[in-house]
């Protein structure tokens, strides 16, 4: 059953000695997420950031994520200023997702119909690269709904049966996509190139396979791991987008609508055990009640920022109704490779 979003009357923890902030969580007690806010007017955020970065980066792996409340910042520069105080170098490449660039470094969130939830997931884990951190900031709040549920990558790694979490170790996760079927982003935008041979180079060198197919459309598939030990804490996290390409976690009339359309392997999207098995519909199921169980969900307000150590913490978009301006930004690019050296 779905858990309903608790009103924000944040629980003052502590006051820092200088004190200008002070540190909260949320009502309900959920150590996710950490709650900063300034205790005078006027401070700069990204000075003051750039003042604690040690402080932000020792709660940030301590509770997987933070929301700074109450620093207004509302602009793309601003917004990007700060982001770069907490990643030295940002993503820059936009192909893979269709969102379109602000300002800079900085990004829509994904587009995706807004009456519907976009499930939880840890950014780009299907992909051979990836963000340790991911930033949002809100412009302006959805005249109703459009909150960003947190998930605890660590809890739903501890609450799963531990027969699954054996078998997705093991076996890890097969991600399959086909581009170019009228569905989703072709081949050619989300490689920002025509040249099939300079396709074929980022595949090979970004550990993808692929399949060109006779219409001249393509299909990858790449095995990734579903479970990973975080690089700084040690601490093991579910992490991997499977709910996100997974028939059954579609909702029905969307899953219907496809299976009429497709045959299971020229779905825009699919997953399999990296074997090539097919991942139990009942599975799926159980691993998205989890992630449901376990939601954070807080009311956006213009100026807020969260900041999400991506492999820590998973997020989803709540279904709105208005105008909803997030800013989205990412940075600290690593890989499996890099993480498991």
């Amino acid at each position: 059953m779905k858990k309903l979003a608790k009103p924000i009357k944040a629980k003052a923890v502590s006051i820092l000695q200088n004190e200008l902030i002070e540190t909260s969580y949320l009502e309900n007690g959920d150590k996710l997420p950490l709650v900063i806010k300034p205790t005078v007017n006027d401070i700069d955020i990204a000075d003051w950031a750039e003042d604690n970065r040690d402080f932000l980066e020792k709660n940030l792996l301590r509770n997987g994520g933070i929301l700074l409340r109450d620093f207004n910042i509302t602009t793309p520069s601003e917004f990007e200023h700060f982001s770069l105080v907490i990643c030295s170098e940002l993503f820059n490449e936009n192909g893979e997702h269709p969102r379109n660039s602000v300002s800079g470094n900085v990004y829509t969130p994904v587009f995706y119909p807004s009456d519907r939830k976009l499930l939880w997931h840890n950014e780009n884990s299907f992909n051979h690269r990836w963000p340790k951190k991911i930033l949002f900031g809100c412009r302006q709040p959805a005249q109703q709904g459009g909150e960003t549920p947190i998930v605890d990558s660590r809890q739903v790694f501890q609450r799963l049966n531990p027969k699954i979490r054996e078998q997705f170790i093991e076996k890890k996760v097969m991600y399959v996509r086909n581009y170019g079927n009228g569905l989703g982003l072709n081949w050619e935008t989300v490689f920002q190139t025509q040249n099939k041979s300079a396709v074929e180079a980022i595949c090979q060198k970004n550990s993808v396979n692929f399949v060109w197919k006779l219409d001249g459309s393509l299909r990858t598939f790449s095995v990734r791991p579903a479970v990973v030990k975080h690089p700084q804490t040690g601490e093991i996290c579910w992490f991997n987008q499977a709910q996100h390409w997974h028939p059954a976690c579609l909702d029905e009339q969307t899953r219907e609508s496809f299976l009429a359309s497709f045959s299971p392997e020229d779905l825009p999207r699919n997953c399999y055990y990296g074997d090539g098995t097919i991942i139990e519909d009942s599975i799926m199921s159980e691993i998205c009640e989890i992630y449901q169980d376990l939601e954070v969900t807080f009311t956006w307000q213009q100026g807020d920022i969260l900041l999400l150590d991506n492999l820590l913490t998973a997020h989803a978009r709540n279904p709105f109704v208005g105008e909803r301006k997030l800013l989205v930004a990412m940075g600290e690019m690593t890989s499996f490779a890099d993480i498991n050296n």
